[in-house]
């Protein structure tokens, strides 16, 4: 995040919070919108949104929300298909071995 405040103090941003949200409001939803269109269109979609959500997380709260559910859901998926693997036995031999 310090970046973030470093670019802000060099454009004089610091005592303009309408401008500066209006900036990352455009930049971030376009970002946003781009990485919705790479879910149909062949493209890194799954890191795109994230970096849309993560400037537009730099002003709005809404975001910082959003991403906060995206990962808790993240863990949540990884500790189930965890759980999921350790439960699963190991595959039975079809009787075709060549020993």
């Amino acid at each position: 995040m310090n970046w973030y405040r470093r670019w802000v103090r060099r454009l004089g941003l610091e005592n303009r919070p309408r401008v500066r949200k209006l900036i990352v409001a455009v930049i971030g939803t376009t970002i946003l919108l781009f990485g919705f269109a790479l879910v149909v269109l062949p493209g890194p979609a799954v890191v795109v949104i994230p970096l849309g959500l993560a400037i537009l997380a730099t002003e709005f709260a809404w975001a910082r929300r959003l991403i906060r559910h995206g990962r808790y859901m993240w863990e949540n998926a990884r500790r189930r298909s965890w759980r999921r693997r350790q439960e699963t036995p190991p595959p039975q031999s079809l009787g075709n071995d060549q020993s």
